[in-house]
């Protein structure tokens, strides 16, 4: 396995089909087997038929799709076709979406059939994107339209060769864009090259001690790089099998995990308390995980997960810009609130002031910043926003805007966030968008979106401060159902406070820490305790 290590994504591929090509690969929850050798070949058809697209190296490809084999085998075949993988959140839709495809300028797209209206909704704003490539539900055979694009099936763009094309990758070529969301403006696509991916993957095997025994359950979508360079690449650098999930169920987690023998997973801290949530059973502990990676593991309930389950839990942290610098040491205890140690082979970390960037001592809470000991080993800037990379890197130092400390036996530990970022359930959330959607409501005259802690560790809510137009009234559910079809489910809010003003700032910025510090009080409109289904609001605003 050791020289498989070192080994970037396309090379990976054709090394471990020709080592372990009658291996089992991947299978999906339904059942569906794939061998190391059926995934390199379905990837080299997909490449040539990628290349017969008039795709060129360097070429930013778009995929839409749950996780399946043909997917799964679009995103190897882009690095076969030194193409660049750019997986769209499938819950984008509207300004989420169209903003992805226009910042990627990608001329191709392969989606899946069911979200082909979220196309059309955006469609008369896109001016790059010409071929739409379809993965078609079994028996579909209504026409398939996008206006001013070539729609063709899957099947029908797949090459004949079964060697991939004659093409090469270094580890400075980019290898995948994947959008992660700030809080002052749209999200920004990280340009994540094959050194970084292979590193990412590298720290899965090793931090995870995977091995050609182990199955994954990876449930974790395709637009999340966990799932896909740990659970999907890493897997193949050890030479495992992967267990291919479209969605995370509480209650599926376990039966799914005997029923296929899974014995790794990667799960996010609010994943973690859902499973500790579930009525205890007198077999828990009788499963076939031994670990799961979880960012964070949360404190209050760690040491009873893992003795209740029989699962050894491994803490991390870290971020798409800089893969995963801080591992929890398999060969020592669980540390409890710790996110672990520095990869200190990998990355340097310093903890400064988040104003003057100047550091801070031993045990005192500062921003987190890094930067690579290797070339091409983090992210090489956002896609179209140099601005932004300028900003992100000031001083030569990756600003993570997290807050956290390093205590004296070189323990990390996180503290909060510096900004006004919000998580919810692993997904970054963009404030901006929140407001901007809101701001189209006719009787939204300002407002400003928070996150304020939920009850899972580590985790957020969307809180939604609003200042109506004169004379409207308050009306949270024509709000929301506003929401829901203008914004990808998890950005809807689950709080709203109406106000008469916004606190601002000498120079008219919201301020958004007093709004945050605020929090939720006795006025707040709260979607859950009011019974309205957030799934039902989306489920409505496709119809």
């Amino acid at each position: 396995m050791e020289a498989l290590l070192d080994a970037l994504l396309p090379q990976l591929l054709r090394e471990r089909a020709a080592r372990d090509g009658d291996r089992e690969f991947f299978r999906t929850v339904d059942g569906v087997v794939v061998t190391y050798a059926e995934a390199y070949a379905r990837a080299c058809a997909v490449a040539n038929g990628m290349t017969e697209l008039g795709i060129k190296p360097g070429e930013c490809v778009v995929i839409m799709a749950d996780n399946t084999p043909s997917s799964i085998c679009t995103w190897l075949a882009t690095s076969l076709a030194a193409a660049v993988e750019v997986a769209v959140n499938t819950g984008y839709r509207g300004r989420s979406l169209e903003h992805v495809l226009q910042n990627s300028q990608a001329r191709v797209m392969y989606v899946e059939e069911a979200h082909l209206p979220r196309i059309l909704e955006v469609r008369e704003a896109l001016t790059h994107l010409e071929k739409v490539i379809v993965y078609r539900e079994p028996g579909a055979t209504a026409p398939l339209v996008v206006p001013g694009c070539t729609v063709l099936d899957f099947d029908d763009v797949l090459g004949d060769d079964a060697v991939a094309p004659d093409r090469t990758v270094g580890p400075q070529d980019i290898a995948s864009v994947v959008y992660t969301s700030g809080t002052t403006g749209p999200a920004k696509g990280v340009r994540m090259p094959h050194g970084q991916v292979r590193l990412f993957s590298r720290l899965g095997v090793e931090g995870a001690r995977l091995t050609a025994d182990d199955a994954f359950y990876c449930f974790i979508p395709l637009f999340h790089v966990a799932g896909k360079f740990i659970g999907i690449m890493g897997s193949m650098m050890a030479g495992g099998r992967v267990v291919l999930d479209t969605r995370f169920s509480v209650e599926a987690f376990l039966p799914r995990v005997r029923e296929h023998g899974c014995t790794v997973a990667l799960l996010h801290g609010p994943l973690v308390e859902m499973v500790h949530q579930l009525p205890p059973a007198a077999d828990d502990a009788d499963n076939p995980m031994t670990r799961i990676m979880a960012s964070p593991f949360p404190a209050h309930i760690a040491l009873d997960f893992q003795a209740r389950f029989g699962i050894r839990g491994i803490e991390t942290w870290g971020m798409t810009e800089v893969t995963i610098p801080i591992w929890q040491p398999f060969d020592e205890p669980l540390r409890v609130g710790s996110c672990g140690r520095l990869r200190e082979e990998h990355f340097e970390l310093r903890i400064v002031d988040p104003d003057t960037d100047e550091e801070q001592g031993v045990g005192r809470p500062g921003e987190m910043v890094l930067r690579p000991r290797n070339p091409f080993t983090m992210m090489q800037g956002y896609l179209h926003m140099p601005d932004v990379t300028v900003e992100t890197w000031r001083n030569l130092w990756f600003h993570t805007g997290d807050i956290g400390y390093v205590a004296e036996d070189g323990y990390v530990y996180f503290v909060d966030r510096v900004k006004e970022r919000i998580r919810r359930r692993a997904e970054n959330i963009s404030s901006f968008e929140i407001e901007a959607a809101a701001l189209t409501h006719a009787a939204v005259l300002e407002c400003a979106a928070v996150g304020v802690p939920s009850e899972f560790e580590g985790d957020d809510d969307v809180l939604l401060c609003v200042v109506l137009v004169a004379e409207a009234e308050p009306d949270p559910q024509s709000l929301l159902a506003h929401l829901a079809a203008e914004l990808p489910h998890f950005m809807v809010p689950r709080y709203l406070n109406y106000l008469d003003v916004l606190p601002r700032t000498p120079t008219g910025k919201p301020q958004k820490v007093k709004l945050r510090d605020a929090g939720v009080g006795p006025s707040t409109w709260d979607r859950k305790a009011s019974g309205v289904s957030l799934r039902q609001l989306a489920q409505e605003a496709t119809q």
